[in-house]
């Protein structure tokens, strides 16, 4: 860096949003800020639970969410009563998903059973899907816990994450300036603590340069990897779904849950097998494969 330009680090500390971390409790602020897996580990160990770690981002969204806009549908109810099945199943010795009480929002172009899915376009402002992507119903599956949508430009159409419904989401560092996209209210609410992971799609960049603006990770995987039996010919692979996180690690994580074949779909590779041993390989990916700066700016 040169002399004279402050490193991301050192430019936090002038952010617009930075006051909240001073007026947000500690407790509260260590939990948001733990890593995806070991705020899975302390919920498999019963020193946190599903419910406390819900409630907990709920109220970091509540506080932080105004300033960047990056959850624009927010269930908390429907999340509350998911948080509490998943510690009752829990206290019932049920086998647990490696995303077991993990709370997670949703990219507004996966559709989602029951919670409104705009594609970020006023002509599906009232849309309600009848079912879950595939992509949603895994990270489910895996005992997340599902508490709303993020932001993307209308029909994922942009670098950028503003569309007409819900207006533009801020960029974390600078609220003046843009987040990247299509993911952007993903990689924001990561940033933000709203979130410990996400998914998010990509064709030209949608999950690496929003990441990359908000100092956040995300991984466009190899066509079929995550499949999407949507889509309508083998031969369209520009469009990926794929994870996000705060770090390599978590993301290793939740690609481990949402990775593998589907009978259902048509792309090169997703009709295969993903052998254990490979799932197993994703899962241990070490996190001393990046560093990066983890100050909490807001």
């Amino acid at each position: 860096m040169n002399s004279g330009h402050p490193t991301r680090r050192e430019a936090l500390i002038g952010t617009t949003v930075a006051p909240l971390l001073q007026a947000q409790g500690t407790a509260m602020s260590d939990i948001c800020y733990l890593s995806a897996r070991e705020m899975a580990r302390l919920i498999r160990a019963r020193k946190l639970s599903a419910r406390e770690a819900l409630s907990a981002h709920l109220k970091q969204i509540e506080r932080v969410n105004p300033k960047v806009n990056a959850i624009v549908t927010l269930v908390p109810e429907m999340a509350a009563e998911s948080a509490k099945r998943a510690d009752e199943a829990q206290a019932r010795g049920a086998t647990l998903g490696p995303l077991h009480g993990l709370p997670v929002a949703h990219k507004d172009l996966a559709e989602t059973k029951g919670i409104r899915t705009t594609f970020g376009s006023p002509l599906f402002k009232d849309n309600v899907p009848l079912e879950d992507d595939l992509v949603v119903h895994r990270i489910k599956e895996a005992g997340a816990i599902t508490l709303g949508k993020t932001n993307t430009p209308e029909f994922g159409a942009g670098s950028q994450t503003f569309n007409t419904l819900f207006g533009a989401t801020r960029n974390p560092y600078d609220t003046t300036k843009t987040c990247g996209g299509s993911s952007g209210g993903a990689a924001v609410a990561l940033a933000c603590g709203m979130i410990p992971i996400a998914d998010g799609s990509d064709m030209g960049g949608s999950l690496r340069n929003p990441a990359a603006f908000s100092n956040v990770v995300g991984f466009r995987v190899s066509p079929g990897r995550v499949p999407n039996p949507k889509s309508t010919f083998a031969w369209w692979t520009l469009s990926t779904s794929g994870p996000m996180a705060r770090s390599v690690s978590d993301l290793a994580l939740l690609l481990s849950a949402i990775a593998g074949p589907d009978p259902a779909a048509t792309a090169p590779g997703a009709r295969g097998k993903l052998r254990p041993s490979a799932r197993a390989k994703i899962q241990e990916c070490p996190d001393r494969l990046v560093q990066r700066p983890r100050r909490r700016f807001v």
